[in-house]
């Protein structure tokens, strides 16, 4: 018997197509790099587990049942709980906060990291995207992040810089909450005179807020920036099923920090 886990910790989705597609996919090739260890699902948002997915016939466990039954199937060598969010904000410190009257259940405990952790986070994220989401000349990319209201948010000021020492200079990054916001990357944009604008995702999962706030609502990014007079088009795809970030996450795996041994 395996006696290790990992947990793979989201907020959640009650979209399945775009679930699997992203959450699905990164578990997949977790499970497929690490074989010596049972993945296990996870999500935090009690919102979309009791009002969504129940609804619909679908049980997915908080922390608590699921590290229950970690424990309870005897994976208790090792625990790496690796999170699916970008920055280190309000959710990631809850998660953390969750695990921790745990520890001493397991022989050891590690956390991974966020996507965007450290320095070349940011640059390989950078290439990712650029290939994920081609623009023609003089089009701009704008992306849309979830963003946090905790002091982290700066995860995005600084990725956008590391876009331009790249040369990225017609990627602009705005969230829905915090800094910088919608209105700052419109105001850049008449700035820089361009015409042309395409939308994409800087979220894990393209659930509601892409759906929604991103390209459908009434005051969606796509309906102001079309309000604006720019010629308009938008990615659908999310973080989550590009190869290039899953395979971050695996780095994020390999290199968790231990919080617990005994």
């Amino acid at each position: 018997m395996r006696e290790k886990a990992i947990l793979v910790v989201s907020f959640g989705t009650s979209y399945q197509g775009t679930r699997e597609r992203t959450i699905g996919a990164i578990e997949k090739r977790i499970q497929g790099e690490f074989p010596e260890s049972k993945v296990y699902r996870a999500f935090t948002s009690e919102y979309i587990i009791k009002k969504k997915l129940e609804k619909q016939g679908t049980h997915i466990p908080d922390i608590k049942e699921a590290l229950s039954q970690i424990i309870g199937e005897g994976r208790t060598n090792q625990l790496i709980v690796q999170p699916t969010y970008i920055i280190n904000g309000t959710e990631y410190k809850k998660v953390q906060q969750e695990i921790m009257p745990y520890l001493e259940q397991f022989r050891e405990v590690r956390f991974g990291s966020p996507l965007l952790s450290r320095t070349i986070d940011y640059k390989k994220l950078a290439d990712i995207l650029k290939e994920a989401y081609p623009v023609e000349q003089g089009e701009a990319l704008v992306l849309m992040g979830h963003g946090s209201s905790y002091q982290s948010n700066f995860v995005y000021s600084n990725f956008e810089r590391v876009l331009r020492e790249k040369g990225y200079r017609n990627i602009y990054i705005g969230t829905m909450k915090g800094k910088p916001s919608f209105d700052d990357v419109r105001k850049q944009l008449k700035q820089s005179k361009i015409k042309h604008v395409c939308l994409a995702s800087m979220m894990i999962v393209a659930g509601k807020h892409v759906n929604r706030d991103m390209i459908e609502g009434e005051n969606s990014w796509k309906a102001q920036l079309e309000q604006d007079k720019y010629q308009v088009r938008f990615y659908k795809k999310a973080l989550g099923e590009l190869q290039g970030v899953q395979n971050m996450f695996l780095e994020h795996i390999r290199e968790a920090e231990c919080m617990y041994r005994k």
